[in-house]
């Protein structure tokens, strides 16, 4: 299944959701119109009709599935305040959305920098060798000190001169023709 076609089953499923147990689809507001102000309504009165509307999604089964369904609408204007979805005014929906969209964009680049996964996992690395200790066995015997201060000192080695490369890597990609 592609993640189009994913996305259009989630959406069929919140729309189900939505149509069965909503409370404003059973009928209990008693009027659709209550969740979107009319054309050159008092804003006195469209807020009596807001409150109302948020008091009855509040206790909605499926606020969750409409929250989700609005915002995947697009639903909602941060400079417009004439609806209410799932207990969020349009203003609410337009900074839900947004803030949505900055989280998964960072997710999105952190899953694509494996390199910086990489350099962090050296790192670390590095950390351990440096503090570990020089007392170690193999099959009950002692390793002289000196022998593992050798191989940890290799080992080290070889880390820091992977970090280098990556870090050089990146600093050309990136413009730093001569790094500092």
């Amino acid at each position: 299944m592609t993640s189009t076609q994913a996305r259009h089953t989630r959406r069929a499923v919140l729309q189900a959701a939505v149509d069965a147990g909503a409370r404003c689809a059973s009928g209990v507001s008693g009027d659709p119109d209550l969740f979107f102000r009319a054309d050159r309504e008092p804003i006195g009165e469209w807020q009596a009709r807001r409150a109302e509307a948020i008091r009855l999604c509040t206790g909605c089964p499926v606020r969750a599935a409409c929250e989700e369904l609005a915002l995947r609408d697009g639903d909602g204007r941060a400079s417009q305040d004439d609806m209410v979805r799932a207990g969020l005014t349009g203003p609410e929906l337009a900074a839900v959305r947004t803030a949505h969209a900055v989280r998964l964009a960072a997710a999105t680049a952190a899953d694509r920098d494996t390199e910086q996964r990489e350099l962090n996992d050296l790192v670390t690395q590095v950390q351990h060798e440096a503090t570990s200790t020089l007392d170690r066995t193999v099959e009950g015997e002692r390793i002289p000190p000196s022998r593992v201060q050798a191989e940890q000192n290799v080992l080290i080695s070889l880390l820091t001169a992977r970090i280098r490369e990556l870090r050089s890597a990146r600093r050309a990609r990136n413009g730093w023709e001569v790094a500092a």
